[in-house]
């Protein structure tokens, strides 16, 4: 499932990430990526260990807790602190899926990805090139969002960062361990509580209501990990 998030940051959170970005000391990218994806990688990237990164992270995290479409569609049982990324003409990366492992930086527990997120911080007009390209089933999906606004994809998919020509892309990134490992039975679940929230705006008191909740946290009890 690819699912795009609007307004995940507000435009105050935005205006705080522009400000610290603006300032921060960039360094190599490939620090983050395994022996493969390194050889297709050229960007920058805070140092996942420093300030900017770490407080700028806090902020994207505290944005994701409030957002329930988020929360519906991840059922997150750990997000990997957020990285940040700078694409600079004639930058780009190229295809790669990414590590099926990662450590976290804060206690050295192992978390397995199961989504990638990448969360825009300028504007689409700010910079030429720079779309993230999902390989789909059948088609590929290029995806350039408006600041503010993060794209959700299952981590096993093969992409690509197209080659920046003016400007600078900049972008939040993260990975996920959800409670869900399998992405088809996060989908249904997905479908299933949107349904339940729509019906519970137009029918309140339906009985099918408390069926289709209970029939998805039974879902939830069978196929959850905690």
């Amino acid at each position: 499932m690819l699912l795009r998030i609007p307004q995940v940051l507000t435009q105050d959170e935005l205006g705080v990430c522009r400000e610290r970005l603006a300032k921060a000391q960039w360094g190599d990218g490939r620090v983050t990526a395994g022996p493969q994806s390194a050889k297709v990688k050229e960007n920058l990237q805070l140092a996942e260990s420093g300030a900017d990164a770490r407080e700028l992270g806090a902020v994207v995290l505290g944005a994701l807790e409030r957002n329930m479409l988020f929360v519906s569609a991840a059922l997150p049982r750990v997000v990997f602190p957020p990285l940040f990324n700078k694409y600079e003409p004639g930058m780009s990366f190229g295809a790669h899926v990414d590590n099926a492992i990662r450590t976290m930086p804060t206690n050295g527990r192992r978390i397995r990805t199961d989504l990638s997120a990448t969360l825009f911080l300028n504007a689409p007009e700010d910079y030429d090139g720079g779309e993230l390209v999902i390989e789909g089933p059948s088609s590929a999906q290029a995806v350039k969002l408006a600041a503010g606004d993060m794209i959700l994809y299952p981590a096993s998919t093969l992409h690509r960062v197209q080659p920046v020509t003016r400007g600078a892309r900049i972008a939040a990134f993260f990975w996920v361990q959800s409670m869900v490992k399998d992405d088809s039975e996060r989908a249904l679940l997905f479908d299933l509580d949107r349904s339940i929230a729509e019906l519970g705006q137009s029918a309140p008191d339906s009985a099918a209501l408390v069926r289709l909740t209970a029939i998805y946290h039974n879902l939830i009890r069978k196929w959850g990990e905690i």
